[in-house]
């Protein structure tokens, strides 16, 4: 059953964030963070799966949605971005359930704030192996010159339907539930007066994917003791093509480097697996909330 959350925001270090609350009668709290370029909306179709009682906080990460398009952009600067949340709303026994970069601010706020997290569900994490963090080569604060691919999205619109449209036959968005592509575009745009633009600019989001050499979370996995729970897509064989999320980018032995997790493989799903399976994400909060 869908229920309307109540839009905050909160003021942090050198950012403001915008989050959504799911209010609820029990104690249970469930953070939800985005991945790349997504919002908080595009966890209501998860949401909807969760029991009525549940507490559920969404989260819009700086340069995206309705927050603060003030940089920093590495990595690390949004896991910065979720302690610091977290410290000012005072949470505690959170379930967290993180989606590709999500996942990563989850398993970095969890090493640093431990005795605030119940539990964590990884939602294909996008944390890499420890070969390829070796080959990565550093550029954090790439520039805006358009030197990736996302940086030359269409940010224009006219309206959230004229961008449903437009992908709802595309690949990967022809993967999507149809809901919650309505959701991701209809959250995912702010109103100008020329029209609607992209909440998560391109050339912010572009920042993010450059941002390589600040993702490497190796020294900190040991600190994760809470249950965890990682979600993988589809495996991927040989390197990876610019911007294919078809397979999966998590390293496969995450689950084992982390001293209690248990990993879960999902080979007919894509990296956007809240957006094809809400049910199956939700599943596995509910797991966590209950044990």
């Amino acid at each position: 059953m869908l229920r309307n959350p109540i839009e905050h925001r909160i003021p942090l270090e050198n950012t403001e964030l915008c989050y959504f609350e799911w209010s609820g009668t029990d104690d249970s709290l469930v953070l939800l963070l985005h991945a790349t370029g997504f919002h908080a909306r595009c966890w209501d179709k998860t949401v909807a799966e969760l029991p009525e009682s549940c507490r559920v906080i969404a989260v819009d990460l700086r340069g995206h949605g309705r927050s603060s398009k003030t940089g920093p952009f590495g990595w690390f600067d949004f896991g910065k971005d979720v302690v610091n949340f977290i410290d000012a709303l005072e949470l505690k026994n959170i379930v967290t359930a993180g989606h590709s970069m999500g996942g990563h601010c989850a398993l970095y706020a969890s090493s640093l704030r431990t005795e605030r997290f119940k539990s964590l569900v990884l939602v294909d994490p996008v944390v890499l192996s420890p070969e390829q963090y070796a080959e990565q080569i550093p550029t954090n604060f790439a520039s805006e010159s358009g030197e990736h691919p996302i940086a030359r999205r269409r940010a224009q619109w006219q309206s959230p339907d004229e961008m449903f449209e437009a992908f709802k036959d595309r690949h990967p968005f022809s993967l999507w539930q149809l809901n919650i592509l309505r959701d991701y575009c209809h959250y995912g745009l702010l109103h100008t007066p020329d029209g609607y633009e992209l909440a998560c600019p391109p050339r912010i989001e572009a920042q993010i994917y450059m941002g390589t050499g600040q993702r490497d979370l190796k020294n900190l996995l040991h600190n994760v003791t809470c249950p965890t729970v990682v979600m993988r897509a589809k495996q991927r064989i040989g390197p990876r093509e610019t911007m294919d999320f078809s397979n999966s980018p998590t390293w496969p032995g995450l689950a084992h480097a982390l001293p209690n997790a248990r990993d879960i493989y999902l080979p007919d799903l894509s990296h956007f697996i809240p957006m094809q399976r809400p049910d199956l994400v939700a599943d596995e909060i509910r797991d966590q909330l209950t044990d």
